[in-house]
């Protein structure tokens, strides 16, 4: 059976908007004020390289779909990125461009549930923060891999930013990377 990962670069304050700089957000590009090393990008690497699938939701996947394509790299990045299965959920994208890409239609927990069903290893969900959200209420969430920056942007969509109810998670691993106080924590939801 298949595990949901929510894999999400977050400020200290939790916000886990526009990272990398490509949308229009106010504080774009947060993420490069510092510096995750080697081992923060060998946790990217490996993650990525062990996971049988993404599920994005469709902002993220369209800015995803728009670069990927035409990248490449020494290491296989790009070629696992564009190569596994990508699933999408969308109530507008009806035709997927991006190779090995799906479009989920229908009640969106049922349609996960079933997609951790028929998939054996690692389902990633990166950006995407709406149905990361929705996946955690429906309780579908089974880890969350964070690279915490250590920066308070004061505004910005929020992981946990629409939490109906109290969740405990148990941390399983803490890993200081880089020389900049960023911090990769694992945590899996705690049983009630």
């Amino acid at each position: 059976m298949g595990r949901v990962v929510v894999t999400e670069f977050v400020s200290l304050d939790g916000v886990m908007e526009d990272p990398g700089g490509a949308e229009d957000f106010q504080h774009g590009g947060w993420t490069f004020d510092f510096e995750r090393g080697e081992d923060g990008d060998k946790f990217k690497l490996d993650e990525t390289m062990n996971a049988e699938a993404m599920l994005l939701g469709r902002v993220t996947y369209e800015g995803f779909a728009a670069a990927w394509p035409s990248m490449t790299d020494e290491v296989g990045f790009a070629d696992k990125m564009n190569n596994m299965p990508k699933y999408v959920v969308s109530s507008t994208l009806t035709d997927p461009e991006w190779n090995n890409s799906t479009v989920l239609e229908g009640d969106v927990a049922e349609s996960v549930a079933e997609l951790k069903e028929k998939t054996d290893g690692d389902i990633l969900v990166g950006g995407s923060g709406q149905l990361a959200q929705g996946l955690a209420r429906a309780g579908l969430v089974d880890e969350y891999r964070l690279m915490v920056f250590p920066v308070v942007l004061g505004s910005g969509k929020r992981l946990f930013g629409d939490a109906d109810d109290k969740t405990t998670l148990a941390l399983v691993d803490n890993k200081p990377v880089g020389s900049d106080g960023v911090v990769i924590l694992t945590y899996r939801p705690k049983p009630e």
